[in-house]
């Protein structure tokens, strides 16, 4: 129904924890490599319980890769706390791309720039950032529950 993008993501657990909220939501995890850890890891798949093996995972080299290979189908945005536009002011679509960064660093600074039109973020106060498997789920229920 969407498409989650994990740019570089380098905790296994969350990505596990991630590839269960696709599962769940008959979503595509999408993840850009480099990996900060191997796809076979023990605790991705721990953390994906035994789901992981059906979860829809593409496997892309680089985030202009996977921006060739789907063309114009679904729309971009990028969650990051470099916002003011929040994720519920937005009207989601199935098709959809929820792009997240990495769990140190964020998205990188240039591709922010270049799609400030399409930034999100998720309001908070008296935290910087939340934990990223957290993040994905408050921002693909939002998605999900728009479509119901």
């Amino acid at each position: 129904m969407f498409n989650v993008v994990l740019i570089e993501p380098e905790i296994p657990p969350n990505t596990g924890n991630i590839g269960r909220l696709c599962l769940a939501t008959g979503s595509t995890l999408h993840l850009v490599k480099p990996l900060g850890f191997s796809i076979d890891d023990r605790e991705l798949k721990r953390a994906g319980l035994d789901y992981w093996k059906e979860v829809d995972v593409q496997l892309w080299d680089s985030f202009e890769d996977l921006q060739r290979a789907q063309g114009l189908n679904g729309r971009l945005f990028f969650l990051t706390t470099k916002s003011d536009r929040a994720y519920h002011d937005v009207n989601f679509r199935p098709g959809d791309f929820l792009v997240f960064g990495r769990e140190t660093k964020g998205l990188p600074e240039a591709l922010l720039k270049k799609n400030a039109q399409q930034l999100l973020t998720i309001p908070m106060r008296g935290t910087r950032s939340l934990n990223l498997a957290t993040a994905v789920a408050i921002v693909l229920f939002e998605a999900m529950r728009q479509q119901r």
